[in-house]
This record gives structure tokens, sequence and C-alpha cells, in this order.
């Protein structure tokens, strides 16, 4: 008997056409008719009308507003349908999250969020056994290795690319186990996952929505619309086709799209009819039986069937759903709202921490009601999968950005609220957030202020701290009062200054600097030298103990990077260059858009050949000022002490009135022997090895050599010849290759005037602060076998940097009895390098929350055996609190590890074994190469904290 699954769902985006609100209560449906509220509504109206009908729901952000607007007799209706399976959820984030420009730890924080909710509501009875990634645009193995770790027991997508689907289904690997990572032992991060057969969309002919054309079921013989008999015949043609690319007798079709079942009864109602029908030529010697199901009584039927498993250990990037259609061009869209996004992580994690270490006077505090919980949420939002891809319209986008700066307001009281607290002064805190275009009104008006410098690492930071001033000299002094040095530099686009001063920040913990404006003198000018004709033969060179830089002194341009340590020489260009976008050509009519990049031609073209140059030399900075044409500027900074050689890019508003849209790189030629090679990060996780014009798994057709070769990187992008390494980390995601041997390219910016086609219906046009960005590269050379160390910690400190927070100094104590400090530390000692902590945060009243990361691969010893697996004792690690008890949970938090169960399945590459439960006997925990262990801990606050 073929068993054919039929799940009913709804794929409600949280946000794209309109905005969150406007899809949940059905505004301006003139755009798209979609309003959540009523779909829940009427399904759950639906559902109660016949038991055997099965819904799915997803979105945990659309479902806890509604669930919050219900009545305690409509909560309690739900609460039964959720525990007879008749609504199921199924994966149970707060968003169905993209899988390309998401960082690892903010798709953690948003599963964590929704799957707290269904705990909280529903108990186990709502916790969902299955991912359900239908609609996002590739698919990455970082994020299949964090279902596993959530305790998932399968994954269902929709979307593959066109020519790997139609392999698959030739050779019956619709299905698989993909194994996710290279360091953690199967099964630990293996995961069953099945491509569902017509992206999440019904059948052909088999939509029965108010948003759909098809007929429903007439089961009068004597109407001229009787259609009932062609239909089942219909239906088992089709049950017959699609169980011939599957290999066990369950099938699974997908009963629903886009903001479906507004009119639930239309769906439910022809689908009764359906089953009913097709089931009834069983007595005729029909072999095919129809129920409603869901993913997960699907995955538990195809478990049963005991089947060896083929085992897939890539991922699915870049996706094509044609030819000359790789969606490779979100990878890169909106790098504006990309860069918040990523800077909203790197906050939140700030208020986490300081929500914890100050206790219950970082919530209620001489600054008002302090709240982590609107930032969560928004970033939460932010990971859709048409949010930080930049794929939604501009008025979304807009409400993106909106609802992050809403969360940030909350959080900066709670930082007050707690800083105060750990410093003992009521100081009158400012957060300067515009530090980014030199904009800071007190530090560039006040004649003395303290600057706070809070570092969310485990272990203690040297930072540079820049902060914009009036033209005057200052003494800075650090927390033991002692003078350090500093300078003011004059910033060649502005004729304006920054102060500038190295500070040293302990392992989470803040370090406070005191700024004083000394009266009646003004800066020296810098040496600082402009280059505006071609000087004859002067080298222009920056350099510190580590690293030297050379600058050709005709073309102002990169041309040579040098690791001193090592005594590597490596000869590297790098310039900016822009793609025109194709508005579709006689090959394909598809343009360049949102989502799809498809340049017009292969070969980029020059932003300049030369730049216009200013050299800033002192104590504390070495700068080159590179002007390439009115839109497109670079600094390429060193530091003392610094590894790594900085590349500040700013890039915009790109113009367009020459009727061509561009999409603009930054690119490094070398002549390293890379044999096709490049390697990208994976959520900023692992590291994946790619090869131009190539997939592992089938024999690829290339039909756009450009896009078709371009990755998701979300921290690092790297080349190799076996001895250097070349290395680029972004403070964003952006699409990045390598086209030519010694070559590595990433796209910065983007601007577009069509549409590609894939439902926005707007161009990619930027309206607003999203023209102009402004970004950094940090380029790493090294010896290959000990590259990792550079690029693991110094990614680190990119996506967790200080946070600078201003105040005039002067403030009220606090508390009289207590002491005033200005320097804390959250840590009674360091964690080792090859430990990251990648969450601290609030759970309960006396209940924290809490991630400890192993950041190192199997195989990036360097040298220093940061690959080894590390053992850390918890007790008495944190110096504000004392854990009372600690709980090992699933990554998600939403089960206790030792409880947790996941299906068994049998991969082709033999047996794994069988991982027996973890109970934790002491707080000594060991953490393997890339593992994450979370806990959740009952804390005591100390009185003297």
């Amino acid at each position: 008997m073929l068993n054919v699954h039929l799940v009913a769902h709804t794929h409600d985006d949280v946000g794209w056409l309109k905005t969150v609100d406007q899809y949940f209560y059905g505004i301006q449906n003139d755009v798209q008719h979609a309003g959540v509220q009523y779909i829940l509504d009427s399904v759950i109206s639906s559902l109660l009308v016949e038991p055997t009908r099965r819904f799915i729901y997803v979105e945990i952000a659309f479902f806890s507003r509604w669930w919050h607007q219900q009545t305690n007799a409509t909560q309690e209706i739900v609460r039964n349908l959720v525990r007879q399976g008749r609504l199921e959820f199924a994966n149970g984030g707060w968003v169905m999250n993209d899988e390309a420009a998401t960082h690892y730890g903010a798709i953690i924080d948003q599963m964590t969020l929704g799957l707290r909710f269904l705990e909280d509501t529903f108990g186990s009875d709502g916790r969902p056994h299955v991912a359900w990634h239908i609609d996002p645009f590739g698919h990455s193995r970082e994020q299949a290795s964090l279902f596993a770790q959530m305790g998932f027991d399968g994954f269902f997508f929709g979307r593959l690319d066109y020519q790997d689907k139609k392999v698959r289904k030739k050779n019956l690997e619709m299905e698989q186990v993909w194994r996710a990572s290279a360091s953690l032992k199967p099964p630990a991060a293996d995961l069953f996952t099945s491509v569902l057969p017509n992206i999440y969309n019904p059948p052909e002919k088999l939509c029965w929505d108010v948003l759909c054309a098809d007929t429903p079921f007439v089961e009068d013989p004597s109407s001229p619309e009787y259609n009932a008999k062609e239909l089942v015949q219909y239906f088992l043609q089709l049950a017959t086709t699609q169980s011939q690319s599957y290999c066990t007798n369950h099938i699974v079709m997908t009963m629903g799209s886009d903001f479906q079942y507004e009119n639930a009864n239309m769906w439910f109602k022809n689908l009764d009819k359906l089953i009913q029908l097709v089931n009834a030529q069983q007595a005729n010697g029909s072999r095919v039986n129809v129920l409603y199901s869901t993913p997960a009584c699907y995955l538990w039927e195809l478990n049963k069937a005991n089947l060896t498993w083929s085992v897939k250990e890539d991922d699915f990037f870049p996706y094509a759903d044609g030819p000359h259609m790789f969606w490779t061009g979100f990878f890169s869209s909106r790098p504006a709202l990309k860069r918040y996004e990523r800077l909203s992580y790197n906050f939140l994690q700030v208020c986490n921490q300081l929500e914890v270490l100050a206790g219950p006077a970082a919530n209620v505090g001489p600054y008002g009601y302090g709240d982590s919980a609107p930032l969560n949420e928004a970033m939460a939002v932010l990971q859709h999968h048409d949010a930080v891809s930049g794929t939604s319209r501009q008025h979304v986008a807009n409400d993106y950005a909106r609802q992050l700066a809403a969360g940030w307001g909350p959080c900066e009281v709670l930082l007050s609220n707690a800083l105060a607290q750990l410093s003992g002064f009521k100081e009158d805190f400012t957060f300067c957030r515009e530090l980014n275009i030199s904009v800071c009104p007190l530090s560039q008006t006040a004649k003395s202020f303290q600057v706070t410098i809070y570092n969310p690492l485990g272990r203690k930071v040297d930072w540079m701290v820049r902060l914009p001033v009036s033209k005057h000299v200052f003494l800075v002094r650090d927390p033991n009062g002692t003078t350090v040095p500093s300078d003011v530099v004059t910033l060649p686009s502005s004729d304006s200054q920054e102060l500038l001063f190295s500070a040293s920040v302990p392992a989470l913990g803040f370090s406070i600097y005191s700024v004083t404006q000394v009266p009646g003198q003004r800066p020296q000018a810098h040496n600082l030298h402009s280059i505006f004709q071609k000087p004859s033969s002067r080298v222009l060179v920056i350099q510190n103990e580590h690293i030297r830089a050379k600058f050709d002194p005709d073309t102002g341009l990169l041309v040579e990077m040098e690791n001193l340590d090592q005594n590597l020489v490596l000869p590297v260009h790098q310039a900016f260059y822009w793609y025109n976008a194709s508005m579709g050509d006689n090959q394909s009519s598809q343009a360049s858009g949102a989502y799809i990049f498809r340049p017009s031609r292969q070969k980029p073209l020059l932003v300049s050949g030369w730049a216009q140059t200013h050299l800033v030399k002192t104590a504390l900075v070495q700068e080159v000022h590179q002007n390439f044409s009115a839109w497109c500027s670079q600094v390429v900074r060193l530091y003392p002490g610094q590894r790594h050689l900085e590349l500040e890019w700013t890039v915009g508003p790109i113009p367009v009135g020459d009727d061509w849209g561009k999409e603009v790189i930054s690119r490094f030629d070398t002549a390293l022997e890379t044999k096709g090679l490049f390697y990208t990060d994976s959520n900023g996780r692992e590291i994946l090895e790619r090869r131009r014009d190539y997939r592992p798994t089938w024999n690829l057709n290339q039909t756009e050599p450009v896009a078709g070769n371009y990755y998701p990187v979300n921290s690092r992008i790297y080349i190799t010849d076996g001895h250097k390494q070349l290395t680029v980390l972004t403070d964003r995601s952006q699409g990045g290759s390598s086209l030519s041997d010694g070559s590595i390219e990433l796209m910065v910016h983007r601007r577009l005037l069509k549409d590609d086609a894939r439902g926005v219906g707007e161009p990619l046009l930027e309206a607003g602060s999203g023209l102009w960005v402004r970004g950094r590269h940090l380029v790493l050379l090294d010896k290959a076998q000990s590259a990792a160390a550079g690029h693991r910690l110094q990614a680190e400190k990119e996506v967790l940097a200080p946070q600078v927070v201003l105040a005039r100094g002067g403030g009220a104590p606090y508390h009289p009895e207590v002491a005033p400090r200005t320097q804390f530390s959250g840590l009674r000692r360091e964690l080792p390098p090859s430990v990251h902590l990648l969450t601290l945060a609030r759970w309960g009243p006396n209940t924290v929350l809490l991630r400890l990361e192993h950041q190192f691969a199997v195989g990036e010893d360097s040298g220093r055996c940061l690959s080894s697996p590390v053992t850390l004792d918890l007790t008495d690690l944190f110096s504000t609190f004392t854990i009372t008890n600690l709980q090992e949970t699933t990554l998600a938090a939403n089960q206790l590890r030792a409880h947790a169960t996941r299906l068994r399945w049998t991969p082709n590459t033999g047996p794994t074994p069988h991982r027996s439960p973890h109970w934790l006997v002491s707080a000594n925990i060991t953490l393997q190469p890339m593992e994450i262990r979370t806990f959740l801990a009952s804390v005591q606050w100390k009185e003297d904290r």
C-alpha cells in the first residue's frame, strides 16, 4: 500500500511584501492578501469540526502574538488540540531563519526564543520533532548541525538546485542522512533530511484556498461540473509518479502555501473529500491510502522502514532554480541592514551578560526599567529569510531597522542600571550609536568625560578607542589614574578630529578611562602626506611590529603584504570593481535583483585604476586614505600590536544615472597557486572547501561562471597554496568567491534597476540611509598550518567587540556603603583561547542560561593544541554569582540532555555509535572540538557584587 501523507500548512513570512504587523492584522491587502490572525482563527475552528483533521504551524513570532490575544477558553481549546496531536508545531523558531546571511549565535537565539514559548505554553506536547525550512534559498551545513544538536529527528526543506533535484529524483536520493559536521563525532550532527516534492506548494490542480483558482470537488454526478472521478484518477496517477522518486511506501504532499487557510474550511472540506474518495477506491483494488498527517508522523514511518540511507557531507549552496538563475545576490543585498543586524547581535550579548552580572538591579534601577526582551525579539525577527537576507520590500526593510532601534532603547536602560550598580556610580550614561560616521555629541562638546569600555569576551582585550572630539589636546587616564598615550588625528575626508587611545579591558568586564581637555593647547598637525600627483619614486609603506603593507606610489593601491613575525611576503593587489547587472539578454530574460546575481559580462570594471591618497602616521596609528571616486573610498589601517591589516571601505551612493545597475566588489589578487580551491565559513562556524565550477554530488552544467561560483561568507573566506594562507574576515554577511587562482572577491554593495521576478516586485534601489555603506575587511597573512588561531580568535573579537559607553563624570555614588570601582571582571579566571562564551543570559528569577563553545575544529591546532579537548571548572568561575545547581540541556534549552532522544538512522557509511545519556556529575565540563554545551544554572547573586 502506498501511503500519502497530506500535510496541511500555511507559510507565513515574518515580513516580506508587508511588515510583520501588516501581515498579522491583514492590513494593505491590496499589496498581498494576508492576515495571520484570521488564518489561526479559521484553522482552529476547522480543526474542531472533524477530529481526523490535522494542521502544522511554524512561525512563533505570529503564533505567540495571536495566543496572547485569545480568551482563556480559546487557549484551553488550543491546548487540547495540541495535546491530541491535531495541531502540531514544526520547527518552532520565532521565525524560519535564512541560512546564508545568518550567524550561528543569532540562529540559536531565535530558535531558543520560539521553542521556549512552546515549552512554557504547552510543555512537551508542543515540542517540535522536525525542522521545517521549506522556503530558505539554499541550505547551510551548520544549520543542519545546529538542528541536530537541538534534538530534531529530521529536517524538511523545499528549495534545492534544479540540477541537483533532477539527479536526486533519478537516484532515489531525495531523502538521506546529512552529516553536518567534520568535527563532531557521528551521530551528534547527523540529521535525516527530506526534500519535499513541490517546494512547499500543493500539487498542480489541487489548491483549494481562497487565494487559488483550482476547481473544488464536485461529487454530484448529475451536475454539469461533476469532476470527482477525474480528480481521483488524477490524484492516483500523481501519487504513483511521485512515489517513483522516493524510497519507501510513504510519500508526503504539502497542502498549503503562502498565507493560506484564511478560510480554512475551503481547504479542509476538499481534503476531507479527497481522502474519502481516494480511499474508497481501495475496494476496487487501488493500493493508495491517503491520510491527514504531519511531518513528524511521516518521519516516524520512514524510520520504521529501517532502511540504509546515503550520506551527504557538503551543503546546498548555491541554489539555482533554472539556468542563469543563481540565488547568490541576496548574500550581499542590503549591506547596511546586514551590518545593523550583526551590530545588534553584539549589543544584545552585552545586554544579556550585564543583565546576569548585575542581577535584578539591571532590570529595575535609577535609570528606569531595563529589559533585554525587546531586542531579543527584534533580533529573532531579523533572522527571517526575507529580513537579514535583504529580500523584502524597502518599507519592510525600514521596519526591520525600526524594530532593532526600538529594541536598543530598553537595553541601554539595562546597561545604565548594570554599569551604575557594578561601578558604584550613577553617571549620566550616553550611547553614541553613530560612531561609525564620527558623530558623538558628548565627546565633541564636553571638556571632560568618562569612557566605559565593556568587553563581552571571556579573555582580556586591548582595544583602540576612537572618538570624535573638538580641536584640542586631551589627557587620557586609565582606571588607575595613570596617563596613557593618546593622539588626536585629523580625518582627511572631513577635517574633523578623532581622539585615539588604547584601552585594556578585562574578561567579561569593563574599564573606565577619563578624558580631559588640556586648556589652551591645539593638536599638532600630524605627519599628514597628501599625494595628488604621481610621485616619482617614493615608496608608500605602513607597518607595525607584526605587519608591513606596501602601496604602489604611482597608483596608491595596495601591492604587498608582509607578516614580519613569520617572514612571509605576499604580493597582493587590492582594488574595487563593479559588475554591470544584467537586465536580461538573448540567453535568458533573468535580471539581477534582490535574490539573483547575474552580471551582464564576466569581467568586472575597475572603479578606478588609481587612488588619490593621504598618509597618516602617528604613534598610535598608521593609515593610507584612498579615494577612488566620488562614491568609493577606503582607509587601510594598522594599529600597534595588530596582526591583521584593516581595510575600512565606504561605498555609495552607487550612481545609476547611466541606467546601469552596479554590483561592487573588493578584490584581492595574488600569485598563490590555489588549484581552483577556496574556503568559506558556514554561518560563522565550520569551514567548507569550495571548488570553482564544481559540485561534490553531481556534474555541474555551469551557466553563470561568476554568480554560479558565489558562496555566502558570514565571517571569513580564505585561499592557500598549502604554505601561505590569505584570509579576509568580514564584519557582516557578504557574497564571495575566488574566480581565478590566487584571487578573493567580496561583494560590498549592490544597487539594481530591475526586479528579478521572484515576487518582491520592486528593484533593489536602496532608498534612504542604505545608499551609503561603510564596513571593514580584516586581512591576515599566515602560514597555512597556523592560520586558524589567527582567524578564529580575530573573528570572535569582531563579532563580540567591546561596547563603549560615555558619561560626563562626577556622578553620585550608587550606594553609600559600596566602594566605587573603575575596573571590573565578571570572571574569576579567563577562559582558555579555544573556549568561547556563547551565551550568558537571564532565564528566570534565579536561573541563568549558559552556553560554552569549543571554537576550533579538528585539525586547527595551529601548533598550540587549540584543537584538543578542553576541560573547565564552572565552580566559582563567575565573580558576581555562585552556581548552586547545573542542568545540561539540548542546544535550544528546551529539554534536558539526559532525557533527550532522537530517532536513529542507519547511514551507508556504517553504523554510528549509540550515544549514552549525558549525566552531569560535577561542574567540571569537557568540550570537544566544535562542541557547544548548554546549561541552565541556578544561581545566587553575591551581596558584595
